[in-house]
């Protein structure tokens, strides 16, 4: 991910601007980390084949930017780290959206998948393509219940999975963004990492 100290200042301006109370500095945070944003949509979208081959980066961006919106509307981040946070939570969250609309059980996707084992020559519409091994509901699930649980780590392990496994920072850029030491963060991490083994029965999902 682009990260510059000169785009962190520009960010922490309209933040600046933002808990002033100035309402137009959230189009402008947006316009100005726009490219950020849409590499971090780019990434987690790379996670979720079965969402991508339905939607483009740029329809996510797009949904995930409302979202973010209308979410500053109430949330006033005080540094760059935490607007990012929160932008991640919200992509997370239109991805999750997305997955449930169409691999739920009355979504397009699942539907279009179902179809590949219908005999042919019975009238029914029988894709081009086998389906693929995540359209599986149960791997969905697997999905969705990952990402809930890192919504419920607490704070200090919620903070550095979402900078290390979600924003792609190293655990030395997360130690900078947070103030605190290379140590305290690989302790956080591998909380973490053992809290969501634990929840998940020790079935977490790939990651790349």
């Amino acid at each position: 991910m682009l990260r510059t100290a000169s785009q962190t200042c520009q960010i922490e301006g309209w933040l600046q601007r933002l808990q002033a109370g100035d309402e137009t500095a959230r189009e402008q945070l947006l316009a100005c980390a726009y490219e950020r944003l849409t590499h971090l949509v780019r990434k987690m979208l790379r996670q979720y084949d079965r969402v991508r081959r339905w939607e483009q980066t740029d329809d996510v961006m797009q949904n995930a930017a409302i979202r973010l919106y209308r979410a500053l509307g109430e949330v006033r981040p005080d540094r760059s780290v935490d607007f990012f946070r929160l932008a991640a939570v919200n992509i997370r969250r239109e991805l999750l959206d997305l997955a449930k609309h169409y691999y739920g059980p009355r979504g397009q996707g699942a539907h279009h998948a179902s179809q590949a084992n219908l005999p042919p020559g019975d009238g029914s519409f029988v894709p081009a393509h086998e389906p693929a091994e995540d359209d599986d509901p149960r791997h969905l699930s697997s999905w969705i219940e990952f990402h809930q649980q890192v919504e419920l780590l607490p704070p200090d392990e919620r903070d550095v999975f979402s900078l290390l496994w979600y924003q792609g920072l190293s655990q030395a850029e997360a130690a900078e963004a947070l103030g605190i030491s290379e140590r305290t963060i690989k302790r956080r991490w591998q909380s973490a990492r053992l809290m969501l083994h634990d929840a998940l029965h020790g079935e977490l999902p790939p990651v790349d």
